[in-house]
């Protein structure tokens, strides 16, 4: 007979505690809610107003690029 879900699920969480990680609990945006979008628009709005007044962001993010290596490291 199989284990009740809140059996399996206490095994799965033992057997991920052992292995060293630990629960989090995340709260993030609905993005279903009315005017969610339109709270992102306004929002990438503000950034790249900030991003054009910013004289050496463009300098920042090359220095930056310069640093990284040329091939992904495995």
């Amino acid at each position: 007979m199989a284990l009740p879900v809140g059996k399996r699920v206490e095994k799965r969480r033992e057997a991920l505690r052992a292995m060293g990680l630990r629960p989090v609990q995340l709260w993030l945006p609905d993005i279903r809610q009315p005017g969610f979008a339109e709270e992102c628009a306004r929002q990438a709005q503000l950034t790249a107003e900030a991003d054009r007044r910013d004289a050496g962001l463009d300098a920042l993010l090359d220095d930056i690029l310069d640093d990284l290596p040329a091939e992904p490291q495995a």
